[in-house]
């Protein structure tokens, strides 16, 4: 058992708790529906965002530094980058032990997974999936400690637009394979 322990040792917070991999029941956890379900890993917030529409596209705000999800990110250290995503791509599973993420779907449709890598924590191995992006336009603010990836769903490509409270450090840039069979996320279509 020792032994599995250690091969599941991710390392630990800047708070000393420890990081490791679960194993976790297969399937793709609790499905968030709601922004205030009592089913979302602790520490995790989602938070629907206005789109203001009109004959010429759309304009949506992504931060303001100091206000909402982000009021307490640093402004010397906040990075603001954006993923472009080709249709059925796969990007998981990363972590960190220091850095808070914030992301804005802000194009496309985007099948998001985290799942709580915090040994100390009640819902360590809990795995939450939430459907966000053009048709559910949430942004989500993700802590260390919560490993996070995305499957871009739909026909169309996907823009992620990214907030951290960090400036990129690969040395805080923690890699889990997107079919490790401790977390054992299924990633095919449902057909509910």
């Amino acid at each position: 058992m020792s032994n599995v322990l250690s091969m599941n040792a991710l390392g630990a917070l800047d708070t000393g708790e420890e990081l490791r991999i679960p194993e976790c029941v297969p399937g793709i956890g609790k499905v968030i529906l709601s922004p205030t379900s009592t089913d979302l890993i602790p520490g995790v917030v989602a938070k629907p965002y206005p789109i203001w529409p009109d004959d010429r596209g759309y304009f949506l705000e992504v931060a303001r530094l100091g206000e909402g999800l982000v009021h307490e990110f640093p402004s010397n250290t906040t990075q603001i980058s954006a993923a472009l995503n080709y249709p059925g791509i796969i990007k998981a599973f990363h972590y960190h032990k220091f850095q808070t993420d914030f992301w804005v779907p802000s194009a496309g449709l985007l099948q998001v997974v985290l799942v709580d890598l915090r040994a100390g924590s009640s819902t360590h191995g809990a795995k939450n999936t939430l459907y966000v992006g053009a048709l559910r336009p949430w942004q989500i603010l993700i802590p260390p400690g919560v490993a996070h990836g995305y499957k871009v769903i739909g026909e169309q490509p996907s823009v992620l637009v990214y907030v951290t409270n960090r400036q990129y450090n690969p040395s805080d840039e923690g890699r889990i394979p997107y079919n490790h069979p401790g977390i054992s996320y299924d990633w095919e279509l449902q057909h509910k």
